[in-house]
């Protein structure tokens, strides 16, 4: 089984709507397929509507989470998506949103960018507007050469000229409101350096003693290094470890089944969920 538990769609900040996402999983040969858009779960009925024919769906969402100053991303398996507590947190993430990359393209004007919020908003076509659509703007106008160079200190990194803060969850607190709505948590890209500072391991070690489930281990972000680091850390704290390629389609360079997550791992992802099942395709519409 080739299993890819991270991929985004027009709902937040991919580029392939989610029906085109589920198509284009299956004719890369993935077996299963993980939607998890930011903050946001509002692809899925389009997703589920489509998933062709031996390929399964599985629902999450990528939530936004800072610990300790840093920011951080959770990977949320399989949840109830009506549950109202964990509903009213992703949509105050989501609703933040807006007025902060209104900020970003305020500070960039600043700097003599002549990016518009327009311009964002048609980039971000209705979805969960966020970074990589104020850096895709950046790409239009030239300023940079594609969006991952965006993702610096002199444009929108962390502390970066043009970045600005936005609400984000505890994720000791989303660890728990996922939990209660059902779901499984995995810690995305948790060594994904060159994004900026990282969550230290004393930290990841208090997560996993809180109820999370994983980390991310094989990811673009992760040199060999880095992964054999973080297996070593699973290894110890006892955490499931995954792989993902962090689909965006032509937002960014990886593509889909580039990391693969293993069988045994996604089984138990499952075992543990209640809040939701995974959707096996049956031809899609």
């Amino acid at each position: 089984m080739r299993i890819d538990l991270h991929a985004h769609s027009t709902a937040s900040d991919g580029t392939d709507t989610p029906a085109e996402l589920v198509r284009n999983a299956a004719a890369a040969g993935l077996d299963v397929v993980a939607l998890t858009d930011h903050d946001t779960t509002r692809g899925y009925a389009e997703a589920m509507a489509a998933v062709p024919e031996g390929l399964t769906l599985v629902t999450g969402a990528e939530l936004s989470c800072r610990v300790d100053g840093v920011s951080m991303h959770m990977l949320a398996y399989l949840f109830d998506p009506e549950e109202p507590t964990l509903l009213a947190e992703r949509e105050l993430v989501r609703d933040d949103r807006v007025p902060r990359a209104q900020g970003m393209v305020a500070k960039l004007n600043g700097l003599g960018v002549p990016v518009t919020w327009e311009q964002v908003e048609r980039i971000a076509g209705g979805g969960s507007v966020g970074r990589p659509h104020v850096a895709t703007a950046l790409v239009e106008l030239g300023v940079v050469p594609t969006v991952s160079d965006a993702f610096t200190e002199e444009w929108l990194a962390d502390g970066g000229r043009a970045f600005v803060e936005k609400h984000e969850t505890d994720p000791f607190e989303a660890i728990r409101l996922v939990k209660a709505a059902g779901g499984v948590t995995v810690f995305a890209h948790p060594g994904a350096s060159k994004r900026g500072r990282t969550v230290p391991e004393a930290a990841i070690a208090e997560m996993a003693a809180a109820g999370l489930d994983g980390i991310e281990v094989e990811h673009m972000d992760h040199d060999e290094e880095t992964r054999a680091r973080l297996r070593g850390l699973a290894g110890e704290l006892g955490l499931l470890t995954t792989g993902s390629s962090d689909y965006h389609g032509s937002r960014k360079t990886c593509v889909l089944g580039e990391y693969v997550t293993d069988p045994e791992v996604y089984g138990e992802i499952t075992r543990r969920a209640t809040g939701a099942f995974p959707v096996p395709g049956t031809g899609g519409a």
